[in-house]
């Protein structure tokens, strides 16, 4: 399973095997509960993750201390507060398992020491990263200006793998909803 890093990584880039066990050697696999917290806001994340199995959450807690969900990442992404890892400022957001997962984790100090033994792992990392963000603003922009139940069709058309996988409460502070509004919804659209 940990083999699925590399294939991620060879999209971009051809990768020797050498360097791949150098990689696969480099990370961690690690197991996480629905709501475990892999990362606590108010500090600087240090960590990296990739996503093996399952869902990871990025959310805060708003002034009024309800948590707020800024995004999903799923299997074959990876996932760190990226400001923070690469600026080393303090997060505001954290990241929480949105249901069981399966990740592979790297320490930004590991990560750091990678690339000087495989240079070019950077520019893979970098590039994925990237075509991440990009993704996330497109869907992200594809919900704004459109009623709840708008949004809500566009999030199962968009993303229902996740739809299926990840509490419904989680899909409402997505959405910007509260739980109410999301379960009135799906009772219309039945």
């Amino acid at each position: 399973m940990p083999q699925r890093l590399i294939s991620i990584l060879q999209l971009t880039h051809a990768i020797p095997h050498a360097d791949q066990e150098t990689i696969l050697n480099a990370f961690t696999m690690r197991q996480f509960r629905e709501g475990d917290v892999l990362f606590k806001g108010g500090k600087i994340c240090q960590e990296m993750f990739f996503v093996l199995n399952g869902v990871l959450r990025i959310m805060v807690t708003n002034e009024k201390g309800n948590e707020v969900t800024h995004y999903f990442l799923k299997e074959n992404q990876f996932c760190t507060i990226l400001n923070s890892f690469n600026d080393h400022v303090t997060a505001h957001e954290s990241i929480c398992a949105a249901c069981n997962v399966q990740v592979l984790s790297i320490t930004k100090a590991d990560l750091w020491t990678l690339y000087t033994r495989v240079p070019y792992l950077k520019a893979i990392i970098d590039t994925i990263t990237n075509q991440t963000l990009l993704e996330k603003i497109q869907i992200r922009n594809a919900y704004l200006g459109q009623d709840s139940a708008m949004r809500y069709r566009q999030f199962l058309s968009r993303q229902a793998d996740i739809a299926t996988r990840v509490p419904l409460s989680d899909v409402a502070s997505y959405l910007g909803i509260t739980p109410q509004s999301l379960s009135r919804i799906r009772k219309n659209l039945r």
